[in-house]
């Protein structure tokens, strides 16, 4: 990348966020935190009035504007791409936002580029998994969450556990969402309960917004997924497994709750949040001579039986 895109591109961040750090600017586009220094005193000497705070970040002045900038056809694809994604992974409310949004990105292209477009949808498609039952419950309520996040609202739902069957009224403060394992899943502080709690979308029958607003500042969402998965609900899988093998997991890894891995030595160590622990065992079984369980001890007890069982079937 050049200077001249360089600046534009940084001038474009700036003006994504309130503050932007130096070290933020220096790890997206690989730079030193001198040149960063150089390229924001350039912007400054070229008029964009930009505000700086040691320790903190920078900024720009409220009011400023980039004019309208256009898009490559990679980044309008990449827009496409993810538009599928959206229609067959979220709700219709989303989905109607998402296309709103689609037509004012169209409008701004080049007329080769929406050609380009044109051509190009026909060859993205998101195709379901037949073999993982469907969600009878199309209502997601994306939308309505993440406006009561924003606005620190109290949510008001009737939820269905499936650990005892039964429907309950909650009033909870909701501190994120997030997908996993085809499902959408919420993580609330539940004032039922006293206690922060995982809500699987598809158990909800209603939800609403109170005019309630709560003060209590919780935790980044990446904090409570790890506690939250010990629920009975979905519960944390920690493997090692032999490089050699991974590739032949393909899709699976995702219907089995797949989050992260990691290379560890010779080995990668994979997380997972599995709804079903059963489930969960009957897969590891068909390479498990390649991988070890780490966690927890649990799954290693049903993988016991199960071999136990199988033995006295074959004698």
């Amino acid at each position: 990348m050049n200077r001249i895109d360089r600046l534009t591109a940084i001038l474009v961040q700036l003006q994504s966020k309130r503050v932007v750090k130096a070290q933020e600017i220096a790890d997206k586009y690989k730079l030193s935190l001198r040149t960063v220094y150089r390229d924001i005193k350039a912007l400054d000497e070229a008029g964009v009035p930009i505000i700086g705070e040691a320790g903190i970040g920078y900024s720009i002045m409220e009011g400023y504007r980039l004019p309208p900038v256009m898009f490559t056809k990679e980044e309008a694809a990449a827009f496409l791409t993810a538009e599928k994604l959206v229609n067959k992974l979220t709700d219709a409310s989303t989905q109607k936002n998402y296309g709103s949004a689609m037509l004012k990105v169209k409008a701004v292209l080049r007329l080769s580029e929406k050609d380009y477009l044109e051509d190009l949808e026909q060859y993205i498609e998101v195709i379901e998994n037949r073999y993982v039952p469907k969600n009878t419950n199309n209502t997601i309520h994306l939308q309505n969450v993440l406006q009561c996040i924003a606005q620190k609202k109290v949510l008001h739902m009737d939820y269905f556990a499936n650990h005892n069957q039964q429907h309950s009224k909650r009033h909870v403060e909701p501190v994120g969402i997030y997908y996993v394992a085809e499902n959408w899943y919420m993580v609330a502080y539940c004032r039922l309960r006293k206690d922060y709690r995982n809500f699987k979308f598809s158990n909800v029958n209603s939800m609403a917004a109170t005019d309630v607003f709560f003060q209590q500042q919780h935790p980044a969402l990446k904090s409570f997924l790890n506690r939250v998965s010990k629920e009975k609900e979905l519960q944390t899988v920690v493997l090692s497994v032999d490089k050699s093998i991974l590739k032949y997991f393909g899709d699976q890894k995702y219907y089995n709750g797949f989050v992260s891995q990691k290379e560890v030595g010779d080995k990668v160590e994979m997380t997972f949040l599995s709804a079903s622990l059963n489930g969960f065992a009957r897969w590891y079984m068909h390479f498990g001579e390649h991988a070890d369980i780490i966690e927890p001890q649990q799954l290693k007890d049903i993988i016991k039986d199960a071999l136990t069982a199988i033995a006295k079937k074959v004698k």
